[in-house]
C-alpha cells in the first residue's frame, strides 16, 4: 500500500476521529467566549444578552416565528434541533454548549466536541418562570457576564410593570391558543410561558383545564364555545389555509366570542421561548386589547 493511501482519512472518519476525542482537548479560556445552542429559548436568551452564538439550530424558522432578537448573519445553522449537523458544529469550534432538556438525548455526542450545561425550562405542571430566570443568569455568569443577565431579568420586570399599567383593568379572560389547523388548537396554561406572560399582565388566563407538557393539543375547536366570554387570542404564526377555513366556516362564525368581535390576532411568538419571547408577547398582547378597547369607544 502507498504511503499515501495509509494516510488517506475519509471527511467522515477525521469527523468520527474528531468526535471521539475528549472534551479535555479542547483549550478553553477561563471564560467561554464561543457558545452554541441547540434550543431556540437559550438562542434568544443569549442574542438578548449580546452574545450570539457561533451556532445554533433552524434560523430561518428562528426568524420567521420567534422573530426577535434579530441573528447576526455569522451564526452557523446546525439545521434541525432533534437532529443537529454536529460536523457543522464542530467546524464552529464552540468553547461551550447550552442544552436543555428537549434535547437531553444528544448530550453524550455534544459534551465529545465542548463543555455542555443543560437547563429543564418547561416541564408539566411546573410555571417556566423562575426556570428561565435561573437560565438567564446561569448563562450570563458562564459567559463571564452576570450584570447582562441581572440587567436583562430587571428590564423585563420592569416591561411588564408598565404595559400593565398601560393596559389597566381587562375584565374579561383571554384565551391564548396556536391554530393547528382550522378545526384544531393549541391552548396554553399556567406552565406555559404564554401562560405566565397572560398572568403577569394582570390578565385572567382562560384556559384553565390540564396541559400536557406546557400546552394543550390538539384540542377541537367546538371546545370555545365554552370560553363565550372570552377574549380569543390567536398567536402566529397561522396556517395560510386555516385562516381561510374559518373565514368560510359557519360553525366559527356562530362562536359566542367571535360573533361579538372579540377574536385578537397577533404576529408569530415562540411558545417555547424565554423571557424575550415573553416580553414580545406581552407587547403584542397588550397593543392588542387596547387598540380592540378603542375601537369599541369609537
Amino acid at each position: 500500500m502507498s504511503a499515501s493511501a495509509r494516510f488517506s482519512f475519509s471527511r467522515r472518519a477525521v469527523l468520527a476521529a474528531a468526535l471521539a476525542v475528549p472534551c479535555a482537548r479542547i483549550a478553553m479560556s477561563a471564560v467561554p467566549t464561543r457558545p452554541a445552542t441547540l434550543d431556540w429559548a437559550i438562542l434568544e436568551t443569549l442574542l438578548a444578552l449580546g452574545h450570539p452564538p457561533v451556532a445554533a439550530t433552524e434560523l430561518i424558522l428562528f426568524r420567521e416565528i420567534a422573530v426577535e432578537p434579530p441573528v447576526p448573519a455569522g451564526v452557523a445553522d446546525l439545521g434541525l434541533r432533534g437532529l443537529p449537523n454536529l460536523e457543522t458544529l464542530l467546524f464552529a469550534r464552540p468553547d461551550i454548549i447550552f442544552n436543555s432538556n428537549f434535547y437531553a438525548a444528544l448530550e453524550p455526542r455534544l459534551a465529545s466536541i465542548a463543555p455542555v450545561e443543560s437547563f429543564d425550562l418547561y416541564r408539566p405542571g411546573v410555571p417556566p418562570w423562575e426556570p428561565m430566570v435561573a437560565m438567564t443568569q446561569a448563562v450570563a455568569t458562564h459567559l463571564g457576564d452576570a450584570g447582562a443577565g441581572a440587567a436583562l431579568v430587571t428590564e423585563t420586570g420592569a416591561e411588564f410593570v408598565r404595559l400593565r399599567e398601560r393596559l389597566g383593568t381587562v375584565e374579561r379572560p383571554v384565551l391564548p391558543i396556536n391554530l393547528g389547523d382550522a378545526r384544531h388548537f393549541r391552548a396554553f396554561g399556567f406552565d406555559s410561558m404564554i401562560g405566565e406572560a397572560v398572568t403577569r399582565l394582570g390578565l385572567l388566563n382562560g384556559w384553565d383545564a390540564a396541559t400536557s407538557y406546557s400546552a394543550a393539543a390538539p384540542v377541537g375547536i367546538e371546545a370555545l364555545a365554552q370560553h363565550a366570554e372570552a377574549w380569543i387570542v390567536l398567536i402566529g404564526p397561522t396556517p395560510p389555509d386555516a385562516e381561510e377555513a374559518l373565514r368560510r366556516s359557519a360553525f366559527w362564525r356562530a362562536l359566542p366570542a367571535v360573533a361579538a368581535g372579540r377574536v385578537l390576532r397577533l404576529g408569530p411568538v415562540d411558545p417555547f421561548g424565554a423571557l424575550p419571547s415573553a416580553r414580545r408577547l406581552a407587547r403584542l398582547l397588550t397593543q392588542a386589547l387596547i387598540e380592540a378597547r378603542d375601537k369599541a369607544r369609537g
